[in-house]
């Protein structure tokens, strides 16, 4: 935007200058002029009759004519030509004395040089007119004491650019010093700023981060100051809540464990079965949150991992024979292996138990790895692709009951990918099945 504006200034700096130029030069070309044909006029009016010829033809030049006549030639005053009938009548010293001063175009391409002009002087005309081919005519009629009109024409070219190394040297010096300056300003915004956005991704993924380095322009700094509170406050958030959650699950493992060994205890009743078995759904519940909890709070490293290869071993692992992986090329993945193992092999397991079937594919896009897990299954309502990925929630209502577990696999499943940046998100497929897709963020691999 800085350059921008200095262009355009400076374009409008320069086409003023070379217009000012341009009428100066146009100026004393016409002034020249004036300034001989006034001269010339008071010769003839102290002259003689019989020497007017003489005065003439020692007034002519290459560039003017000088003639007498009965009639002005120039047919009317030209508003262009005001500083010429000053400078005139300025010489003459008459302001009554009637001046007339035509300036038009001519509409001759290319411009005729004057007759007689000398070949010496034509390439210092042509260079100073910059070879230009719209030309100008200047004529001038100035009345005589006798009554006649001195007539003088003149033809010269509106000059050209007038620019020269004098003239850009200031406009270059002035670029590169607004291009240093501003490419000292952008660094000095655009590294703390990357580096914030670095941080913000960092965080995103649940990577442990020290406190960002305050440095900057005061807003930069303000920026940055605020984002490592919201980083801490958030943190410590998280910590709480999910050591919250995990201190709850294993108190409650005390009080279940006491309650399966009385049920032990009695006899055998249906009361008493129907008894044991909430307990052990409740036991099992308690057990899954526990471990979800341990799951979340766990840092686990990052390191760089072959995503072909683990889910290669993730299909041998939880397929049983009904999973396969499509072949593909090594890909790798800056990742917390365990984490990611843990995430996949959840959702493998449901395309299995629930579609019969899981059909993995891993494909890469730039800086983006996506993998597809589909089953044969009956698919899920619509309005439950969403609802299934929270906690205990459960795919009895459209699946078989059979589930072996009590509704946390998908919520851990995508809290983790979410962790590393991705995102999971199910779709029925037209043919029937339902088919998990995984948005895998690359990392630095």
């Amino acid at each position: 935007m800085l350059l921008l504006a200095l262009a355009v200034t400076q374009g409008l700096g320069l086409l003023l200058l070379t217009d000012e130029r341009n009428r100066a030069v146009r100026a004393a070309l016409g002034l020249e002029a004036a300034g001989r044909a006034a001269n010339v006029v008071l010769l003839l009016d102290d002259a003689p009759t019989d020497l007017r010829a003489s005065i003439l033809r020692a007034a002519d030049s290459p560039l003017v004519r000088f003639t007498v006549g009965p009639e002005p030639e120039a047919p009317h005053n030209s508003s262009d030509a005001d500083v010429v009938l000053r400078q005139i009548r300025q010489i003459l010293g008459e302001p009554e004395r009637e001046v007339r001063a035509d300036v038009h175009a001519l509409a001759v391409d290319p411009f005729p040089l004057p007759e007689g002009m000398p070949d010496a002087m034509r390439p210092m005309h042509e260079a100073m007119m910059a070879r230009r081919t719209d030309p100008i005519e200047l004529t001038l009629s100035i009345r005589l004491a006798d009554g006649e009109w001195l007539n003088v024409r003149t033809m010269f070219h509106r000059p050209g650019l007038q620019l020269s190394s004098q003239a850009v040297l200031p406009l270059l010096l002035m670029v590169l010093a607004v291009v240093l300056v501003a490419w000292w300003s952008a660094r000095r915004v655009i590294g703390p700023m990357r580096v914030l956005a670095i941080g913000a991704d960092r965080l995103g993924r649940g990577l442990d981060t020290d406190p960002l380095p305050i440095t900057g322009p005061l807003e930069v700094r303000e920026t940055t100051r605020a984002f490592n509170q919201m980083k801490d406050r958030l943190t410590r958030f998280v910590n709480e809540r999910t050591h919250m959650l995990a201190a709850l699950s294993h108190d409650l493992r005390s009080p279940l464990t006491a309650m399966r060994l009385r049920i032990e205890m009695l006899e055998e009743t249906d009361d008493s079965i129907r008894l044991k078995t909430l307990v052990e759904e409740m036991q099992a519940m308690v057990e899954a949150t526990l471990e979800f909890a341990r799951g979340v709070a766990k840092a686990e490293p990052t390191a760089t991992v072959d995503l072909t290869s683990l889910l290669g071993d993730l299909v041998n692992d939880v397929g049983g024979g009904r999973a396969s992986l499509a072949p593909i090329e090594p890909l790798l993945a800056n990742i917390r292996p365990h984490a990611l193992n843990r995430a996949l092999r959840n959702l493998i397991d449901n395309a299995v138990r629930y579609g019969g079937v899981a059909n993995v594919t891993l494909t890469q896009e730039p800086g983006m790895a996506i993998i597809s897990i589909a089953d044969k299954g009956p698919g899920l309502p619509d309005d439950q692709l969403e609802t299934v990925f929270e906690p205990f929630v459960r795919f009895e209502s459209s699946r078989s009951r059979d589930t072996g577990g009590v509704g946390l696999g998908l919520a851990i499943a995508r809290t983790i990918i979410q962790a590393h940046g991705g995102s999971v998100v199910l779709r029925n497929l037209p043919e029937g099945g339902l088919e998990a897709v995984v948005h895998l963020p690359l990392g630095d691999a």
